[in-house]
């Protein structure tokens, strides 16, 4: 009897975010956006993460309206997801309770059904209105975990961890491999330890930068993971996520049905290649790679060669599987693994939008060197996951050491936030050496949950003449002058 697997599509957010720095405009997305959704994803990520910040910043475009429009494309809201950095909602540092509830209400009635929430520093705290506030509003939450390494993250911790979410009241969880660090031996161990202690469906979302990402969405199809993300090509692999035209190969050797029109998926690839051409002076991989993918390209030798290897999953094993993986996804054009950003972690999107940085900056030169500064920031400020926003935070606090030549003789005031516990918990306390320089002795640490000392902002009028609705105001508030500057724009532009 064939089972089923639910194959998740991330292409016009994650996919976007990661490999064209999230510069694919709605117009574009809507190219496709039907064909995805007649090609039978249960799943569908299109909002959230640094979508609403890069439309009002960079696309000239309301995120309400992106929304709305892709909500009426797929009919069916339970079918949308959108993440969420959790008490963070979709910026950078913690807001008020009256904001957040606020925001994912009409985040609801704009078309959302599934909020993937998260916290950067893995603090249940930061969660726990987000959460509360989706349930009221008739939103399933997938809880995530954020997914690093280091001394005090094991195993252990994290299914601890998820645990504590679904007694939170989560309907779903996901492992959130946004560096794409998991290897294959800790997949398999995560995976199978959490599948034994949860009753709630378990979601695979790992990025396939190191290479390891595709292999570990092998072993989750073999260790009885609910549902994995993916992404269509050219949108799928290196930073981003498993190619589905990859993976479903992998499915069906296994007997496992995805319920997926392949002939549909093929022509949402041609013309995502459109999309990608029009983007590819924000994609650092244009050029070099990619080509289109057609189902009977992928060696289904190959495939059960390494299904063989994973059904036996000794380091050994492992490691041969890994070797076939990478030269599989190779042949098929896709970008080869980043084996440096398992040192230094860097998220996928994080690393598009770091390239693309220095290169305006003329300081390529910097990036080998921040491989190693990175880590060794992390380090001493409590070994945060990368994930925003402590990826940006640590990311520009190591380039600012790198830049000045000397080690935080300059300090962003995130970096500071973070120290004093304003964005929660970090997993071990900061080097104490290091909190004493940047803080001094005597500067007031945070000890509850960060947003509990924030007072409300709905309760204060706003007088703007470009603000028009409660949307706008939501948009005011959340991202403050880019926001602010987009509607003044489009005020003047109806004025005409």
């Amino acid at each position: 009897m064939t089972t089923r697997i639910q194959f998740n599509d991330v292409t016009l957010r994650d996919g976007n975010q990661s490999i064209a720095a999230t510069r694919m405009t709605r117009q574009q997305a809507l190219q496709v956006l039907k064909l995805i959704v007649d090609a039978g994803y249960p799943t569908l990520e299109l909002w959230g993460g640094a979508i609403l910040d890069s439309c009002v910043r960079f696309l000239d475009e309301d995120p309400w309206e992106r929304l709305e429009t892709f909500s009426g494309v797929v009919g069916d809201n339970r079918k949308i997801m959108a993440l969420l950095r959790g008490q963070n909602l979709f910026a950078y540092q913690p807001y008020p309770d009256d904001l957040v509830i606020s925001f994912i209400k009409q985040a609801a009635q704009s078309g959302v059904g599934i909020f993937r929430m998260f916290d950067a520093l893995n603090d249940e705290r930061n969660l726990s209105i987000p959460m509360l506030a989706c349930k009221a509003n008739g939103i399933q939450v997938e809880a995530a975990l954020s997914y690093t390494v280091s001394p005090v993250h094991t195993t252990e911790y994290f299914i601890q961890y998820a645990q504590k979410l679904r007694e939170m009241g989560a309907d779903r969880i996901a492992i959130k491999d946004m560096a794409g660090i998991l290897t294959p031996s800790a997949a398999v161990d995560l995976i199978r330890g959490l599948k034994a202690r949860l009753d709630v469906p378990l979601t695979l979302h790992s990025h396939t930068t190191t290479g390891m990402g595709f292999l570990d969405a092998v072993i989750g199809l073999l260790n009885g993971v609910d549902a994995i993300d993916t992404a269509i090509t050219p949108f799928a692999g290196g930073s981003s996520h498993p190619p589905v035209e990859v993976l479903q190969v992998f499915a069906e050797e296994l007997g496992l049905d995805t319920g997926l029109d392949k002939d549909l998926i093929l022509e949402a690839q041609k013309r995502l290649f459109v999309v990608f051409d029009e983007l590819k002076a924000v994609i650092p991989y244009a050029g070099k790679y990619y080509q289109p993918v057609r189902f009977e390209d992928v060696d289904r030798n190959t495939v059960n060669q390494i299904l063989a290897l994973v059904r036996d999953p000794d380091e050994a094993n492992l490691a041969k599987a890994q070797d076939l993986c990478n030269g599989l996804l190779t042949q098929l054009h896709y970008p080869a693994s980043n084996n440096r950003i398992n040192k230094a972690q860097i998220p996928g999107g994080m690393l598009t939008n770091l390239q693309n940085q220095l290169r305006q900056m003329g300081r390529e030169d910097l990036l080998d060197k921040l491989y190693d500064e990175i880590p060794a920031v992390r380090r001493e400020s409590g070994y945060a996951p990368l994930v925003t926003p402590t990826s940006q935070i640590i990311g520009a606090q190591a380039t600012y050491n790198l830049m000045t030549g000397e080690r935080y003789s300059f300090v962003s005031n995130e970096f500071r936030m973070l120290l004093r516990g304003e964005f929660g918990r970090t997993p071990v306390p900061p080097d104490e050496t290091l909190v004493n320089q940047v803080l001094g002795m005597d500067e007031p640490r945070v000890k509850y949950r960060p947003a509990s000392y924030l007072p409300p902002v709905l309760e204060e009028p706003i007088n703007l003449p470009f603000i028009h609705s409660h949307k706008d105001v939501l948009l005011h508030l959340l991202l403050g002058k880019s926001a602010d500057d987009f509607m003044i724009q489009r005020n003047a532009a109806t004025q005409k």
